[in-house]
């Protein structure tokens, strides 16, 4: 009897790879890259969580959506989102999700996922740099700049 396991195939685009490989420096830079990848009809509707995979130079090497919820919030299974991490070989990342209400402001719950997720990442040598908060407006929050992280 074989036995067989799931796995995560993660993979990289031709078209797209042209956005990725390039530095981040700051907030204002995973912003716009961020909300250029994200779709702008569902961005309004409901909340999804995303993930940018660096390289040591702080590189982006892809972005993976980790989840898809409703209007007020979305479910993230660490699981797969350090599946995802790992098999990318990645040492830091930066997090993601909107607000469909346009609010720029952490949430409670926003805070302990972060936490969370920084804690699990101290495990792998992971650096946690950011966790970004885009609004419908093309707006955002950077927990980094309000001294969250």
């Amino acid at each position: 009897m074989q036995l067989q396991a799931n796995e995560i195939k993660v993979s990289y685009q031709g078209k797209i790879q042209a956005k990725y490989w390039r530095k981040i420096n700051s907030s204002e830079d995973a912003a716009q890259l961020l909300s250029a990848h994200w779709d702008q009809d569902t961005i309004a509707l409901h909340e999804s969580f995303k993930v940018v995979l660096l390289n040591n130079g702080n590189k982006v090497k892809g972005i993976y959506e980790v989840s898809k919820g409703g209007i007020t919030g979305t479910l993230v299974d660490l699981r797969i989102l350090f599946a995802v991490i790992l098999k990318t070989v990645s040492v830091g990342i930066i997090l993601c999700h909107n607000h469909p209400s346009g609010k720029l402001k952490a949430s409670e719950a926003d805070r302990n996922l972060t936490k969370k997720i920084r804690d699990a990442a101290k495990l792998f040598d992971v650096q946690v740099l950011d966790h970004i908060i885009l609004a419908p407006d093309g707006g955002y929050y950077s927990f980094a700049d309000n001294g969250i992280l």
